[in-house]
């Protein structure tokens, strides 16, 4: 079992930026590949970052491809979004999710821990 906890979402202005933390407990954590997804209300939740066991391997969306990254520090359990030119619609309730498959997943049906998420809000 794997308990993973986010944090460090807020309010910001269009064009701020933010890091989002993802600490995990329980098991190794360097045996999970990670991914970011987030959500909001009335639409599926949907992929914004991965990052393979060892932070050599990332994936985007395009969507926030050349604004944001994702890295991982195995030392801390922790997994990182670092947000950058951040717009109205990047709003949502950001999650962090770790998968045990061999290649990197970009679909959360493949994901099995997820933390509850941490809400982020861009103002215009």
């Amino acid at each position: 079992q794997v308990q993973l906890v986010e944090s460090g979402g807020g309010l910001v202005q269009a064009g701020d930026s933010l890091r989002l933390s993802c600490t995990a407990s329980g098991r190794t954590f360097r045996s999970y590949n990670m991914g970011w997804f987030r959500q909001t209300p009335g639409k599926e939740r949907e992929f914004v970052a991965a990052i393979s066991r060892g932070g050599g391997t990332t994936y985007y969306a395009d969507s926030v491809k050349g604004r944001f990254t994702i890295s991982r520090d195995n030392a801390k359990n922790t997994v990182y979004l670092q947000m950058n030119s951040l717009k109205p619609e990047d709003t949502a309730v950001y999650s962090c999710a770790a998968s045990g498959r061999v290649a990197v997943p970009t679909t959360q049906s493949v994901y099995d821990y997820w933390g509850q998420g941490t809400q982020v809000t861009v103002s215009s």
